[in-house]
């Protein structure tokens, strides 16, 4: 999906980052922050980095991969990774070492500590992750085919939906239909709930039979090629009754203008503000319980997240989630989300299917 230029081009910008913190090297071990300066896709491997050097640090298993996979000189340690990556610490003759804050387990951090005590150990926050949230052309391009596949996916699963079949079951029409249609596999648990059910915002797919007369709310997420995918939507099982309409059209319009406020240069709490102020007119703002929505890539929860506080200036580029919902414990929920990307004067709607109420 990305060339080979694009990993070199991408550790030489966040070579210049981390050189402002005084650190001449820096290790990563964050398997998606792996994949994102190297190319590799393994489920073992971390990345020593300083200048326009990389040393991509992985076990036998990916002896043949790697190199196919990555641009960067390979290493296949015989056992643990960071024994390895100490040799080259040395080799390398590294005084200020870097690594990520919020990612590297402790015990890792402690055999660094003790091990290369000659280093001064520097860590750093998000300093990949910050690069992440504008993707490149390649990245958006894949995240749209993710987007598109995974409505498609949708629409083949709800061609075979039925009353009476379970939560469950309609999860693997979703995920089998995604497979079909050449996805990696879902994003993260796909959620199917019905009934009062819906009003869990996380709600576990159960063995409960989807009855008819009541709200059904499918949260989903296809990936492709690495990068995911993200939609929510809400539809009734018969009839609804005129509480879950007007529950329904006033998150439709939260949505719709929280979309319409997203445009490079925006702050993302002012996004949040703009979906909580019109659930606010409807009296609903103290049903809505989580934000308003995330930055997704090749993690489905990526920066920038859109709530309430610890507003950014969005960016051409950023591609984000926009999905309010509102929770009535005892009766339901209804929630809509959509994947855009962010432009210069407004967004792009990644998502096709339709925001009306589906009725089955």
């Amino acid at each position: 999906m990305t060339p080979n230029s694009e990993y070199a081009d991408r550790r030489l910008r966040f070579s210049a980052i981390f050189k402002g913190e005084r650190i001449d090297s820096f290790l990563v071990t964050a398997l998606p922050n792996v994949r994102y300066l190297s190319g590799f896709t393994g489920s073992s491997g971390a990345l020593l980095v300083k200048g326009d050097r990389a040393i991509l640090f992985t076990d036998p298993r990916y002896q043949t991969q790697a190199p196919q996979e990555s641009d960067c000189q390979v290493k296949i340690a015989k056992g643990p990774l960071l024994s390895e990556v100490l040799n080259w610490l040395l080799r390398w003759k590294v005084k200020r070492l870097g690594f990520e804050r919020s990612r590297i387990s402790f015990e890792s951090y402690d055999l660094l500590k003790r091990q290369a005590s000659e280093v001064k150990l520097r860590p750093v926050s998000d300093a990949i992750e910050r690069l992440r949230m504008v993707k490149s052309p390649a990245e958006a391009a894949t995240i749209r085919t993710a987007v598109e596949l995974n409505s498609a996916a949708m629409d083949r699963a709800l061609k075979q939906f039925r009353a009476e079949m379970t939560e469950a079951d309609l999860v693997a029409e979703i995920e089998y239909s995604m497979r079909q249609l050449g996805a990696d596999g879902p994003s993260f648990d796909t959620i199917v709930a019905s009934g009062a059910r819906t009003a869990l915002p996380h709600a576990h797919p159960s063995s409960a039979e989807i009855k008819t007369d009541q709200l059904l709310l499918i949260d989903m997420g296809a990936t492709v090629a690495g990068y995911t995918s993200d939609m929510t939507r809400t539809m009734g099982v018969g009839r609804v009754d005129q509480k879950a309409r007007r529950m329904y059209e006033a998150v439709l319009e939260s949505q719709l203008a929280a979309i319409d406020s997203v445009k490079a240069g925006a702050l993302s709490s002012a996004v949040d503000r703009a979906s909580r102020r019109v659930l606010r007119k409807h009296g609903l703002d103290k049903l809505f319980v989580h934000s308003t929505g995330h930055g997704l890539g090749l993690e489905i929860h990526e920066s920038p997240r859109i709530g309430r506080t610890g507003g950014i200036p969005l960016e051409s580029g950023m591609t984000i989630t926009i999905e309010p919902g509102v929770y009535l414990e005892g009766y339901g929920g209804v929630r809509i989300e959509d994947t855009v990307v962010v432009t210069s004067n407004g967004c792009e709607v990644l998502t096709p299917t339709k925001k009306e109420l589906i009725i089955l």
